[in-house]
């Protein structure tokens, strides 16, 4: 999944990085194939460099440490807003086939149950040119429709989104623990499937009935080097474990 997540990040583009997996696909990219990337954090780090040492959260020391800027929340969301950030980061407790994503509330058998809501997640689905997801593959998860759309993908249709006002962005790929999908027309398309997933069982478990890309692939495993990078940046496996 980092592997993969740091693939979606081109040399010279300014990332909007959020937490968990895309701290590390971050360092990654900027380690190998993305040496001029520029990460921005919600907790207002603007960094030209990985990080100097192993990251838990955006705010650990070693992703301060000479970074190009230290500022406000309201400056690195002005730089969302202005329409500067090249692809955006999210995660969600579900997501559905129009890449619509809820951080809000699910309905459970015993009733809603809330969940800690937007924090930048829906800022950076409105604003950021491209959005990556990247989240846990389960059938609870990847639903046919989300609870509540918190973070708004492609609504329901392609044309949705210009309709809302929304002129720039929209999902551009869901990286699961299983696969990775694409939205060509704005729908989940599968375009590759993690090495060992047997297709028969990522069907079972997913929610959503999804339509395959004619050269549906295997994802690329990361090589020696590239999990030597991660495991610096996370030696006790607390994202990757």
């Amino acid at each position: 999944m980092v592997t993969a997540a740091a693939r979606e990040i081109k040399d010279h583009e300014v990332v909007f990085v959020g937490m968990r997996l895309p701290l590390l696909a971050f360092c990654l990219a900027k380690a190998t194939h993305a040496p001029h990337a520029i990460g921005i954090f919600e907790n207002g780090v603007i960094r030209d460099t990985p990080a100097k040492g192993p990251i838990v959260t955006m705010a650990d020391p070693p992703n301060q440490t000479e970074a190009l800027r230290l500022c406000p929340l309201s400056e690195v969301m002005t730089i969302l807003s202005r329409g500067k950030v090249n692809l955006g980061f999210i995660g969600g407790a579900q997501v559905d086939i129009y890449g619509n994503v809820n951080t809000h509330l699910v309905r459970g058998e015993a009733g809603p149950v809330r969940l800690p809501g937007s924090g930048g997640g829906a800022d950076i689905a409105c604003l950021a040119r491209k959005l990556a997801i990247i989240m846990p593959h389960e059938k609870r998860r990847l639903v046919p429709r989300v609870d509540f759309i918190t973070s708004p993908g492609w609504g329901d249709t392609p044309s949705w989104r210009a309709e809302q006002g929304l002129e720039r962005g929209g999902p551009n790929v869901l990286i699961t623990t299983l696969a990775v999908f694409r939205f060509p027309r704005g729908r989940a398309q599968l375009a590759s499937i993690h090495p060992g997933v047997d297709a028969e069982y990522l069907k079972a478990e997913t929610g959503f009935q999804y339509q395959v890309r004619p050269e549906l692939e295997v994802t690329p495993a990361p090589t020696g080097e590239k999990l030597e990078i991660i495991r610096f940046f996370d030696p006790d496996r607390f994202w990757t474990g």
